[in-house]
Parts: C-alpha cells; structure tokens; sequence
C-alpha cells in the first residue's frame, strides 16, 4: 500500500495559520453577523475590499475593525473593484498607510463588471510594481498555468485562481488546470472564487490546493452563520482526503471482501 502524504503548515510571508480557509467580509446583512459568520468559520485570515469598506479612512463611520480586530485576525486588504493597474497599486498603498505599514495584500485587477474575470496583462504590471515596492502579493488571477508561474516568478508569495467566476457559485469549472497550476507551484496556491458550497471546496482541497478562499458562498447562504461552520469542516475534511491518497477508480466492481473461505 502506498504510503500518504506528508503534511505542511499553511505560510504567509512568514506566518503560519492553522486554518486552511479565508474568508471576505462583503454581502452579509450587518457587521453583527459578518463577525457571528466569520468566528464560525474559524478562518485566521479576513479580506476586505478597501474601496468598499471603512477601516478607518471614515472615521465617522461604521469601523470594519471594530468586529474583526486586527489583534485577533490577519486582516488581508484587497484591491476589489480596481480595474487598471495603477489604480490597484494606490489601494493598496492605501492599506498600508491604514494598517499602520501592513505588507500583506491580495491583489485583484478586474476587466470588466459583468464577468469580473481578471485582467491578467494589467495584473502582471500592478504586481512588478508592488512586489518591487516591498509589499507581500497574494494574487487573483485566471486559471492559465503559465500566467500563475509569471507571477509566482516575478514574486508574489501566493497565487489564487479562480474556481468560477466570482459570486457564480458554479464551483470547480476547470480541474484540469488547477491540477497543472498545482503541480507547478513554487508557491502556495488558493482557490479563489467560484466556490458555491461546502463540497465545492472540499474538492479543491482534495486537489491539493494550500487553501480557499470565499465570500458569497457564505454570505449568500440561507443561513450564513451554518454555511460559515460547514465550510470549515468541509476545507479539514478536503485537506485530510488529499493527504490520505484517494483509492483509484476502476471501471468495474472489485468485492470489499476476500472471496477466498466463502462458507458454502
């Protein structure tokens, strides 16, 4: 019998986490049950879209921080509804004049509002610069194997394909790249969007990916709080089949049992 896979911690730019799923913090109906969400989760790392969200460019606002605090959470500043690469690269700039000097973003470069499928060209100038500029780049990016290992090349510390299209809900469209984009990495790679349902992501941790990322499939839930919970069972539950080893499939049925020693 083969032997399983040997595990390893889950790094960022240093740090190791001991949950494997990230979690966004849009769409939900109040900060009470963003925070009631994303602590039945039992994600470490939140994302926030900064030009979506006060966390603390408003100060008479609602603070976001106020229920996710940066003591308890790695707080991950996105670029979320950025569509060119200069525009990226002064959110994220922002962030970290906010987060009083915070290196760890995710960088997301749009193409346009009805597919919000990145724009990988300027994606890739957008990510030059900020890696050039000291910051720790997760990436959004397309499910293309030679675009992920530019960047994973140019230094990003993660890259992050999509599953779907963001807020579809379609799950794992295309396994087969994934699959290439994993046997290639040289860094952690993290399915980002698409995800629509706890076995979504537990197949794509059986796949082999470091984590997973999400926001509606939580959010949108009927019950979001249940969903947060589920999703965190079903990214241990992936993680543990991908290490255990899969058994192949066979096109024909094989007895559980020996068939030697039947009593006639």
């Amino acid at each position: 019998m083969s032997q399983s896979r040997t595990d390893k911690p889950f790094t960022l730019a240093g740090r190791t986490y001991q949950s494997r799923l990230l979690v966004g913090t849009g769409k939900y109906q109040d900060l009470d049950e963003t925070r009631r969400a994303i602590e039945a989760s039992g994600a470490e790392i939140v994302t926030v879209a900064v030009r979506r969200t006060n966390i603390g460019q408003n100060p008479d606002e609602p603070n976001l921080l106020d229920v996710i605090p940066p003591d308890r959470y790695t707080i991950l500043p996105n670029t979320a509804g950025c569509y060119d690469a200069a525009e990226a690269v002064r959110t994220c700039r922002l962030a970290r004049e906010l987060l009083d000097g915070h290196k760890l973003v995710k960088l997301e470069v749009l193409a346009d509002q009805k597919t919000l499928f990145p724009n990988v060209i300027e994606t890739l100038k957008a990510a030059e610069v900020l890696v050039k500029d000291g910051f720790d780049v997760m990436v959004y990016t397309s499910d293309d194997p030679i675009i992920a290992r530019q960047l994973a090349e140019m230094g990003c510390i993660a890259v992050m394909p999509l599953a779907g299209l963001i807020g579809t809900g379609l799950g794992i469209c295309n396994p087969y790249n994934l699959r290439i984009i994993l046997e290639e990495a040289k860094v952690p790679v993290l399915v980002d969007a698409g995800v629509g349902t706890a076995s979504d992501a537990t197949i794509a941790m059986e796949l082999g990916c470091e984590a997973v990322l999400m926001n509606s499939a939580i959010a949108h839930a009927q019950n979001p709080v249940l969903m947060a919970e589920a999703m965190k069972h079903a990214i241990v539950a992936g993680r543990m089949a991908y290490l255990a080893g899969r058994m192949p499939k066979k096109l024909y049925a094989s007895a559980s049992s020996p068939l030697d020693g039947l009593i006639k």
